[in-house]
């Protein structure tokens, strides 16, 4: 059994993911965004082993997440489930993108690493410059799978690898998203248990291989994007 991170995990797909895998008997830590979501996932999900609570948006917070992470020792895997999709460019940036990003850069070293990203990241803009007024949601899910692939191609030891859950009946997706819900879950725990090692650098979705956007392979990007994270945020672990 696996030792599993969630963030975003007190509702959506994250909660269905946490749900699953602790029924599988996984040890799972959960993440909140407030004390009080904390305590309501407590209720919902009292067999899970922790819940964590920071707010992404704040890189401060994410850097004690992290402290309070690797104080329960190294997980086996950590889905990066924690998205949103109506805010600011900056605060889209700093939730779907940065924080992702930073948590990757400060937790333990995990095994496995999944990232949740988009169908909406095909065609999205992309400015480097000004990712911190640009972003979009679909580029934020682009900025994902970047530092996915960048990951698996740098970290040969981790089975890193991205996910489309599909549009799906969730408060995110509402209630018209005609997706099955069901396999928008469950790619994330096979990514995050039994998918083979092989599957790293690759973008899943209902557990079958799907082609990113062209810019994803793309290495002289990948490391752009990574340098300017570097620069915006003050630290490169990424060797």
């Amino acid at each position: 059994m696996a030792t599993i991170f969630i963030t975003g995990s007190t509702t959506g797909l994250g909660f269905l993911t946490a749900q699953q895998l602790i029924a599988d008997g996984h040890t799972v830590t959960l993440h909140a965004r407030t004390p009080q979501r904390a305590a309501e996932i407590r209720q919902r999900l009292p067999r899970a082993a922790h819940v964590l609570v920071s707010d992404l948006a704040d890189p401060a917070t994410v850097k004690e997440l992290a402290h309070q992470a690797n104080q329960l020792g190294t997980f086996d895997a950590v889905i990066h489930n924690a998205g949103i999709n109506h805010a600011l460019a900056d605060t889209l940036f700093q939730v779907n993108a940065v924080a992702p990003y930073l948590l990757t850069a400060w937790l333990h070293r995990p095994r496995r690493l999944v990232f949740v990203s988009s169908i909406m990241h095909h065609d999205a803009p992309l400015d480097l410059a000004h990712l911190t007024t640009t972003t979009t949601y679909g580029s934020s899910k682009l900025q994902v799978l970047l530092l996915m692939a960048a990951i698996a191609r740098r970290w040969l030891d981790v089975i890193a690898t991205a996910v489309h859950p599909g549009w799906v009946l969730t408060r995110m997706g509402g209630d018209q998203a005609p997706d099955d819900l069901t396999l928008g879950y469950t790619t994330q725990t096979w990514l995050a248990t039994t998918a083979p090692a092989s599957v790293s650098g690759q973008y899943f979705f209902h557990q079958a291989h799907a082609e990113p956007d062209p810019r994803v392979a793309d290495v002289q990007l990948q490391e752009a994007y990574l340098a300017q994270l570097a620069h915006l945020n003050g630290i490169s672990r990424y060797r």
